[in-house]
């Protein structure tokens, strides 16, 4: 509890840092606001074309397209820290962060909670609420923990790559750019219904990443699709387990990480 206290306030601290410069704060929640709200409009585009992706329709795209950008809009709010891990090893201040009585893990969330990250999280939010109501999908309680374990499981999800991404900075010191390929690489997969992908692609994005457990099997049950694609519909329920299984792994890697971790000796 005493960890949790000290977690919310470094995020004070963030927040008030953030709202130094208002104009600023505001021009950049506005550009990511507009840059996501382009990418739709890339995809209404696409179906304004096309009419639809196999059996998929826009209304249907659009809450997968909303959950996992809210998922990483929050995601990449919250592991600030880790996303800019490599210059805090290369300067050597990650010893500073080891002497203190604290865990760096706790540490580094608190570094920076990205407050920007509200434009990406809104349009999201605003394009779920859109195809919701337009497919007349029901509020009940199976509706709400499919799109509740949905988000949660794919926040986890996405620090866990991010952990692991600065994982590898023990060794690399350079922050892998490769790593993209699963966080920028994962919102645009996940942004369409994995079905339309080849198999071996279904099959990474399932068994190693799992990105198609915290988003495309329950946003299925939420759709009432699963017997379409022949899901059982208990697993739709529970696949969002292992993103939070995923962040455990990623963050049991960190500790190993830490062991190997040199001093730059500054």
């Amino acid at each position: 509890m005493n960890a949790f206290l000290l977690y919310l306030r470094y995020i004070s601290v963030s927040i008030r840092a953030q709202m130094q410069y208002k104009i600023s704060f505001w021009l950049q929640i506005l550009g990511q606001l507009l840059g996501t709200v382009i990418e739709f409009f890339g995809i209404w585009a696409l179906f304004t074309r096309f009419n639809s992706i196999g059996t998929w329709t826009l209304s249907e795209v659009a809450l997968f397209y909303g959950m996992i950008n809210i998922s990483f809009a929050c995601a990449d709010a919250l592991g600030r820290g880790f996303d800019s891990f490599s210059k805090i090893i290369k300067n050597g201040d990650f010893d500073r962060l080891l002497l203190r009585p604290r865990t760096t893990v706790l540490q580094l969330l608190g570094i920076e909670f990205t407050l920007k990250r509200i434009g990406r999280f809104s349009q999201g939010l605003a394009v779920m609420g859109w195809s919701l109501s337009t497919l007349h999908i029901p509020f009940t309680i199976q509706k709400l923990w499919l799109l509740s374990t949905s988000f949660i499981g794919g926040v986890a999800l996405f620090v866990g790559i991010v952990i692991i991404q600065a994982t590898l900075t023990f060794w690399t010191l350079e922050s892998l750019e490769i790593m993209n390929i699963l966080t920028y690489g994962g919102v645009e997969t996940a942004q369409y219904p994995l079905s339309i992908y080849s198999k071996w692609f279904q099959r990474f994005f399932t068994f190693l990443i799992p990105l198609a457990c915290v988003n495309y099997f329950p946003l299925l049950a939420v759709l009432e699709k699963e017997r379409d694609f022949l899901v059982p519909l208990w697993f739709c329920y529970v696949s969002p387990i292992a993103g939070i299984l995923f962040l455990i792994i990623a963050l049991k890697l960190w500790k190993l990480g830490e062991r190997f971790y040199c001093s730059t000796g500054s």
